[in-house]
């Protein structure tokens, strides 16, 4: 059995808030109904399955979503130079403090290696329930075991870097989480982790984080940093800790906590007019005057900056300027137009994409999986046909675990957000396991009154 989770951003406690550790907890307690389903080969007959195989797809931990690189010196970035002490110094920093600010979240996925038990199998090839006795006998149950593996995404791609100098992160990062991953860089291709694609291989699974069809958060080396990071470290971060610091005092507590969330909005183009509508809702028409002063500030600021001036984006040039002389309407319509008909703000779906993937050309995967779009959703790709083809192959999202916040459809001329938090989990079988279902996807949200 294989399970998919990406995009859960565990950060330092200095961004916008993230997963609660009860997420973790329903999470192990899901793995073992799913253990016990699937180790139900075939109407009848019963034998604990062998092992679950856990893939963490990426952008786990939030090394950009920090405000130590807004504290830090400009030489120390994450587009400088990697190999400079400071650089190391600030990783190191911020790789401790999300260790520290997520340890009992991370603790709940290293138990996995030894929490989950299913019944054993008698000589009929039936469960033997412990449930009379009230004992949950060990001879009773079998533990299966819970292999975990990493693979970076465009905001935890330091743990990528060949320098030996990030080993000491990497080796606290495997022992906080209990990673099977070897010594050494972690994997972004795959392909660099021969035994995952074994484990993909038995599964009819090819899976990637996805951030390499993703320009803005892709450069072409996954040992480099890209634009995406310069706008979360110089906008999405900076904003907030810029406001508080210059109008803290004078801006009620729900807009300095609401700006907190900025990241989490979705898609990305629309942050401006999401940034005028929790405004209009917290603040006064002077107040949200020198707030928006601010933005354009930061953004005239972002845009000089050489690393930025390097990239060719659409959305760069004339997005993140719409914040001025322009109805919050007519600003909302515009930005959602660039995203349909020029495909900017890097939240596009992906599936696509996936026609290209050798796996999906040749047949060996029936599922593609991405993660990196925060979207969960399944496409089928190309249905069964009896003659050529007796399976289906299917794209699917892994989706995020973070709050998300998206504009309501109802009225642009009045745009409105709403927020909710989401769960998703994708669960692949092998040939012989849970009868003859091949996988699950599972995706919850949680919303709020407030």
């Amino acid at each position: 059995m294989l399970v998919i989770i990406s995009d859960l951003h565990l950060t330092d406690g200095t961004s916008g808030e993230t997963i609660r550790q009860g997420a973790f907890f329903l999470l192990r307690e899901r793995l073992v109904s799913l253990a016990y389903d699937a180790s139900w080969r075939s109407p009848g007959i019963y034998k604990p399955i062998e092992s679950i195989e856990l893939v963490l797809l990426g952008d786990i931990l939030d090394v950009i979503r920090s405000s130590v690189w807004c504290d830090a010196p400009p030489h120390v970035r994450p587009w400088g130079n990697p190999s400079h002490p400071d650089f190391i110094n600030a990783v190191t920093k911020i790789n401790a403090a999300i260790l520290a600010n997520n340890q009992k979240s991370l603790g709940a996925l290293k138990s996995l290696s030894n929490f989950i038990t299913v019944p054993v199998a008698d000589r009929n090839h039936r469960p033997v329930s412990d449930k009379a006795d009230h004992s949950h006998s060990k001879d009773k149950r079998v533990t299966v075991p819970v292999r975990l593996y990493y693979l970076v995404g465009n905001h935890d791609w330091f743990y990528h870097l060949p320098d030996a100098a990030f080993d000491p992160l990497r080796a606290s990062v495997v022992e906080a989480i209990g990673l099977e991953n070897p010594k050494g860089p972690f994997p972004h291709d795959p392909a660099e982790y021969p035994e995952l694609l074994d484990i993909y291989a038995t599964h009819k699974v090819w899976a990637r984080h996805g951030d390499i069809f993703d320009p803005d958060n892709f450069d072409g080396d996954r040992n480099k940093s890209s634009l995406g990071d310069a706008i979360v470290v110089e906008l999405l971060n900076r904003f907030p800790a810029t406001v508080k610091q210059r109008l803290g005092t004078q801006l009620p507590a729900e807009c300095l906590d609401g700006l907190k969330e900025i990241d989490n909005v979705r898609p990305q183009v629309v942050i401006p007019t999401w940034i005028y509508s929790l405004l209009a809702r917290t603040c006064s028409k002077e107040q949200a005057k020198a707030v928006m002063k601010v933005w354009n500030e930061l953004v005239d600021n972002f845009l000089g900056i050489d690393f930025v001036k390097q990239h060719k984006s659409f959305f760069l040039k004339y997005g993140l300027k719409l914040t001025g002389g322009i109805s919050v309407g007519s600003l909302s319509g515009a930005l959602l137009w660039l995203k349909a008909k020029l495909g900017v703000g890097g939240d596009e779906r992906f599936y696509p994409n996936a026609l290209t993937e050798k796996a999906y050309r040749d047949g060996s995967a029936h599922f593609i999986v991405y993660g990196h779009t925060h979207h969960h959703e399944i496409v089928t790709l190309r249905a069964a046909s009896l003659k050529t083809r007796p399976f289906d192959q299917v794209y699917i999202n892994s989706g995020t675990w973070r709050a998300v916040h998206e504009m309501a459809a109802a009225d642009l001329k009045r745009p409105e957000f709403g927020g909710y938090k989401v769960m998703t989990y994708l669960v692949f079988y092998k040939e012989d396991e849970h009868g003859d279902r091949e996988f699950e996807a599972w995706s919850g949200a949680l919303g709020s009154s407030t």
